[in-house]
């Protein structure tokens, strides 16, 4: 547990995180920590280890890894089964563990074409998957098995299990990363990390109005995002956008108004909300899992 100063631009902070909060280390055996979800079925967290190529798992204070080799798999979410779905970026592919704990891949083409690397992931309530498919997998040695790129771009996809159906939702980005919906799932946010690669590029994240259920439109940045990047983040029940960055989580108003920063020790790479109240924000750092307690709640 470590004391932390709460910085605070705005008095609704407050009304979000106690100042006194702690930060409190989960653990620290991570080579490169991403992708935190919260299972509520046991009360853990599952987390990946892109670079250290594994799976680990927080349950009851102790970690264990549960899947190795994990394949360099990255974000992770929860479908409306219950079951983890994920993004490999060594497989190219969408997968999904099954009730045996067995894993399967659930999609890897797009028009005939392997994917990307998918990056992160998240899951509407209508059961679609949703996730963003950048190349890191492909460009960075550590993140990934290489391979030559097959899709025109770097897109956003939108998948349906149910029909099998995967459309190409937002193709106008650089290197997609992180993405959220807003509570109403009116909102789509979606972070552009491609300053990963070239520094004068973009370290933003912009939200798009969803149509019919399916389709994204009217781009607009939501907020430039620095030191760092939003590589991952969440919101809360009010709309707030909690996002990584190279020195803190960074909280923003549905308006785009930064509220406050969480600083963390090592650079931030992605935040989840859970606990039994959904109260808890956990976060990954370079090497770490953290929890802070909050005031509000995840969407």
């Amino acid at each position: 547990m470590s004391d932390i100063a709460i910085e605070t631009s705005a008095e609704r902070m407050n009304a979000l995180i106690s100042p006194d909060a702690s930060l409190v280390l989960l653990d620290n055996s991570s080579i490169h920590a991403e992708g935190p979800v919260y299972i509520p079925a046991n009360d853990s967290v599952v987390w990946s280890d892109v670079k250290g190529n594994c799976l680990r798992q927080w349950h009851d204070g102790n970690v264990s890894v549960i899947r190795d080799p994990a394949y360099f798999q990255n974000g992770n979410a929860i479908d409306l089964e219950g079951r983890i779905v994920a993004c490999s970026h060594g497989e190219r592919a969408i997968i999904r563990q099954e009730s045996d704990g067995q894993w399967h891949k659930i999609v890897e083409y797009h028009q005939g074409k392997r994917l990307n690397s998918p990056n992160d992931i998240v899951v509407k309530s209508d059961g679609t998957v949703w996730f963003t498919d950048p190349p890191f997998g492909l460009t960075q040695a550590d993140e990934g098995c290489g391979g030559e790129q097959e899709q025109a771009g770097s897109f956003v996809f939108r998948f349906d299990p149910r029909t099998g159906e995967i459309d190409a939702v937002i193709t106008d980005m650089e290197r997609p990363n992180g993405l959220a919906f807003s509570p109403d799932e009116r909102r789509l946010y979606v972070s552009d990390t491609s300053a990963v690669e070239r520094a004068e590029m973009c370290h933003d994240i912009r939200t798009y109005d969803i149509v019919n259920g399916r389709q994204a439109t009217s781009m607009r940045i939501f907020a430039v995002v620095e030191p760092g990047q939003p590589d991952g983040f969440c919101l809360d029940c009010q709309g707030n956008v909690f996002t990584s960055s190279e020195d803190s989580v960074q909280i923003y108003s549905p308006a785009g108004e930064q509220i406050g920063k969480i600083p963390v020790p090592g650079i931030c790479t992605n935040v989840t909300f859970g606990g039994k109240e959904n109260d808890r924000l956990f976060i990954t750092t370079s090497t770490s899992l953290y929890t802070i307690k909050t005031k509000t709640s995840g969407a």
